[in-house]
């Protein structure tokens, strides 16, 4: 369990704040916008209505107590800057920055964040590669080159092993796991025979599984 501070309850920040919850970590909500802070109070276990670029008031949260600070602010690009740097400056000890843009993206880590979140950028390369191939289900994107993919079996693949096909050493990917009944299963041996109702967890290039897939 981790404690969190979450600034910015719009859309982005109250979904990150029910799933905190979820996961059961300690999340100290913030705000300007009194009705936003007033709904995610069932999902978190405190919440502040404040202006997070007032120093003083970010003073009173505590900020070197929380594990994580994840500023959520979307639609001010400036409060979310000044806001990343003033909690680097009372000592937060890791900051996670929302970015709409490339150029923000630059100017919050020069700023201060640890890290810098882009969901709108990171939802639209799932959508363009979950959605313009017909074998692939799902996709998590690791870095700009490599990735983890749900397939689906080829045909010319049923009926053969893990270890006949030898995809790592032919097309330099991973199969990580294999869905059964509805489950994942993360423990695939060579023997492991494969079937049309098991889709595969691989990992790797996007090129490589475009060309290993014929996608």
């Amino acid at each position: 369990m981790k404690t969190v501070l979450l600034i910015g309850l719009g859309r982005f920040g109250k979904h990150v704040a029910m799933k905190m919850n979820e996961l059961e970590h300690q999340v100290m909500a913030v705000d300007k916008d009194e009705e936003r802070v007033e709904s995610l109070t069932p999902y978190v276990t405190n919440a502040q209505i404040g202006d997070s670029t007032n120093i003083e008031f970010l003073k009173c949260l505590g900020v070197r107590d929380f594990d994580l600070c994840i500023v959520a602010i979307g639609n001010d690009f400036q409060s979310s800057l000044e806001t990343t740097s003033l909690l680097k400056e009372l000592g937060a000890k890791f900051v996670v920055s929302r970015a709409s843009r490339d150029i923000h993206a630059k100017f919050l880590l020069r700023n201060g964040a640890d890290e810098v979140l882009y969901p709108e950028r990171q939802l639209a390369s799932w959508a363009a590669i979950r959605y313009t191939t017909d074998h692939i289900s799902d996709y998590i994107e690791i870095n700009e080159d490599y990735g983890i993919f749900e397939v689906e079996v080829p045909e010319r693949w049923r009926g053969k092993t893990i270890g006949e096909l030898d995809i790592r050493r032919k097309f330099n990917l991973n199969i990580l796991g294999v869905r059964q009944d509805g489950k994942m299963l993360f423990t695939t041996e060579p023997g492991m025979r494969m079937e049309q109702e098991s889709p595969l967890l691989v990992l790797g290039r996007l090129s490589d599984v475009r060309k290993c897939f014929h996608i």
